[in-house]
């Protein structure tokens, strides 16, 4: 059993309720912060916990804080999880974990400087059919791995980006951070690093409101030895369609699919029978849109777990790094749009 830990939670939008509700089942929520004075009181009183409009002053108040979620912008990741960590506190941060290697790196240097644990939320690695691939692939069960495709075709809207830090290089970064960094993580989880990248990108549908691309493609050479594509896109009809990765390996070919990777669609593998998987979650809701799959239970529990020095399947600083690496890869070699 673990013990109770004290929680603070920076930024108090969408997602922080999806901390704030695994919060209550652990441990105590002492303080909430956002410079927006209604969002930190609202979730305060929900809460029953401090709530507090500048980071500094809380951090100068509360001096028995365990662990601090990040919640704040992209851009501001860095500069918010490190206050934390130079504070004495464990940080679980929202991905991406930074928007450049650099600020990703610095993070992790303040952890290591300050003997903190820094964790990186990466909910789909816990839908069950993606569980069961990253076995498959750790056993070798579909040989060499050939080729893969991943698809990401989501909907966001122009009022997704209205009156918001949404859709600015400096706080969103771009949509492979914001929307698709997932789907680069589990790139790197089942498939290990990245040698070369090609992309293009064009940006069809949010000329008024992102300074980034709306769409993507990029070609991909593994050091394995694969090559494979990655098509995204938030141009999706009306709601989202699919997320998916299909692998052809030597021994077999299997594709996860439905709209959040949470769907065993196809599998053909030699001498291999896929077991009853567990049904996923439902994505997270946000009104007018919906993201990801709701896995923070999963994320907290083994938050809970790396605490207390026990085995734990918790994304750490190293992964986070990687991905903000391969994004910037990706970025830096993207056709002009």
């Amino acid at each position: 059993m673990s013990r109770l830990y004290n929680f603070a939670i920076i930024g108090c939008g969408q997602i922080s309720v999806r901390h704030a509700e695994q919060i209550k089942k652990y441990g105590s929520l002492r303080a909430v912060c956002d410079i927006n004075r209604q969002r930190a009181d609202q979730m305060a009183a929900r809460y029953h916990s401090k709530a507090y409009y500048h980071i500094d002053e809380m951090l100068r108040s509360e001096k028995a804080i365990d662990v601090a979620a990040i919640c704040t912008p992209n851009g501001l990741h860095a500069v918010h999880a490190i206050a934390c960590l130079k504070h004495g506190m464990h940080v679980l941060c929202e991905k991406p974990m930074a928007i450049t290697v650099k600020d990703a790196s610095d993070m992790m240097q303040a952890a290591i400087a300050n003997n903190k644990k820094l964790f990186v939320v990466k909910q789909n690695r816990y839908n069950p059919p993606v569980a069961e691939l990253k076995k498959i692939i750790r056993e070798n069960t579909l040989g060499a791995i050939y080729s893969f495709q991943i698809n990401c075709f989501w909907n966001r809207p122009k009022a997704y980006y209205q009156h918001s830090w949404r859709g600015t290089k400096v706080l969103d970064g771009g949509i492979l951070f914001t929307q698709f960094s997932h789907f680069i993580d589990l790139l790197y989880w089942l498939l290990g690093d990245v040698k070369n990248v090609n992309a293009i990108g064009r940006n069809y549908q949010h000329q008024d409101c992102i300074e980034f691309e709306d769409t993507g493609i990029v070609q991909f050479e593994m050091l394995n030895g694969a090559i494979g594509l990655l098509h995204f896109s938030i141009n999706s009809f009306e709601c989202n369609m699919e997320g998916s990765v299909t692998i052809l390996g030597e021994k077999g070919t299997i594709k996860i699919g439905g709209q959040y990777l949470n769907v065993l669609e196809y599998q053909r593998i030699l001498d291999y029978r896929a077991p009853h998987l567990p049904e996923s979650k439902g994505a997270n809701e946000y009104g007018f849109y919906t993201g990801s799959m709701s896995n923070h239970d999963k994320v907290y529990e083994n938050l809970l777990k790396g605490l207390d020095g026990r085995e734990h399947e918790s994304a750490m600083a190293e992964d986070g790094i990687k991905t903000v690496e391969i994004i910037e890869k990706i970025y830096a070699g993207i056709k002009s749009f």
